[in-house]
């Protein structure tokens, strides 16, 4: 893949979300290797701030943006243009800016994408300089939690969940290139809660807000706007992320598993992504792809190892193995779950014994995927130590982490924790037999 740029200049003009001060940017070509770069031309000296981890504000008191800065000259409010570059594959760009943060048009990325079109993507000579995820990443803040694993393409999937009734447990998973960018997170515009707009204000934020710039959600719906999705919130929590992801300077390959998180927890982990680029820097490394062992494991190839079928396959991904040693199992929580119509139906609670057999699924697509057991299923032996720490519901992700303590030729002694946003839900310890896969045909 080649490095792009764009072939004309382009500006736009508008007013800052959190500072509300009338802002000009013109978007110029660049060349090959330059990257993303600022510069402040209503400064003395017009500092060049490039777009990279170096550069990027990980303060905290930075939480409802991203923000990049370089010898106190700073830029605001990055993310929505970072997203559009990255949904068109635009490596090189100047932008001259003559304020403190970028123009937040309609808050979503659609302006700032039609504008970067209309100036023409044009291919440059140079390679594209594209890290592919190695090893599995999670940050973690209370309730939040975001991983990213190896795989061939960059995906992300969002789970939002807040104490509203209209953005309870809004989930969205995407592929991300140059079609899905444009019609499926382009659009999606910047939101708050309406109980929440005081607090904003209150700190200087949203200075620059209006309801057609901001949805700003009523227990009914957006106040005097409506929704370009339905699930609009939730795509912008992915747009978020793409353009957060920029901060890196450089487009990555992975896929995103992303719980509650905000750009706290994407600064995080762009900043733990960077460590693991450097690590790998100076060794050779093949490309990680899902179909590659010891990688990522669909619902596809888990079937191809575990016999069980709907309705009692509850394991959707293991997102991480080291045969024979351990992985990560995902289980999407959902009211759609067979379980849900009996147990506790007038307040759905995830049965424990299911929480344990979806660990056991998990552990069991890891002690058969080692190579040492070629033609053989896995059956629950025994199990101890069980504690049940949180109660699962629907709309929650259950991350099943185990580990294969003991693998012998007939039997395996594995301990498995299940998570819920970083939280403890489950933890034992089981033991399986092995027997000769022929055993299930009776």
């Amino acid at each position: 893949m080649k490095q792009k740029t764009i072939k004309n200049s382009v500006t736009l003009s508008g007013i800052g979300l959190h500072s509300g001060k009338a802002v000009k940017m013109t978007i110029k070509p660049a060349g090959e290797n330059a990257g993303v770069i600022f510069v402040r031309v209503d400064l003395p000296g017009k500092l060049p701030v490039k777009v990279c981890v170096a550069n990027a504000v990980m303060d905290e008191k930075v939480t409802r943006c991203s923000a990049i800065e370089y010898q106190g000259v700073r830029i605001y409010t990055i993310e929505h243009l970072m997203a559009a570059l990255s949904g068109l594959g635009i490596d090189n760009v100047t932008i001259d800016i003559d304020a403190e943060e970028i123009p937040g048009l309609d808050g979503s990325s659609l302006e700032f994408f039609k504008a970067l079109k209309q100036a023409e993507v044009v291919e440059q000579k140079a390679e594209k300089n594209i890290f592919v995820i190695q090893e599995p990443i999670v940050v973690a803040n209370k309730n939040s939690t975001v991983v990213i694993v190896p795989h061939d393409q960059l995906h992300i999937s969002y789970t939002l969940d807040y104490d509203h009734p209209l953005l309870r447990s809004q989930y969205f998973s995407q592929s991300i290139d140059n079609a899905s960018f444009a019609k499926e997170l382009a659009p999606a515009r910047t939101f708050c809660l309406e109980s929440e707009v005081n607090e904003i204000k209150a700190h200087g934020l949203a200075q620059g807000a209006n309801y057609q710039n901001t949805l700003v959600m009523s227990s009914k719906g957006p106040l005097e706007n409506t929704m370009r999705f339905p699930d609009e919130c939730v795509r912008h929590k992915v747009l978020d992320v793409v353009g957060d992801l920029f901060l890196l300077g450089y487009p990555v390959q992975g896929a995103i598993f992303a719980t509650k998180s905000g750009h706290r927890l994407n600064r995080a982990l762009v900043k733990k992504i960077e460590a693991q680029r450097q690590k790998y820097a100076t060794v050779s490394y093949p490309p990680a792809v899902p179909e590659a062992p010891g990688r990522v494991f669909n619902i596809n190839e888990i079937m191809k190892i575990l016999p069980h079928r709907y309705p009692f396959l509850l394991v959707d991904r293991v997102i991480e193995i080291e045969p024979g040693k351990k992985g990560i199992g995902i289980k999407n929580v959902t009211i759609n779950d067979g379980f849900f119509q009996g147990h506790f139906p007038q307040k759905p609670v995830m049965p424990g014994v299911i929480m344990i057999e979806a660990m056991a699924q998990t552990a069991g697509v890891v002690v058969l995927t080692s190579g040492a057991h070629n033609g053989k299923v896995a059956l629950f032996m025994s199990i101890s130590d069980v504690k049940f720490r949180k109660v699962v519901n629907p709309g929650d992700q259950l991350l099943m982490e185990v580990e294969i303590i003991r693998d012998r030729e007939r039997t395996a002694h594995v301990k498995g924790i299940g998570r819920v946003d970083g939280e403890v839900a489950i933890e034992a310890d089981m033991m399986f037999s092995y027997t000769d896969a022929h055993y299930l045909n009776g």
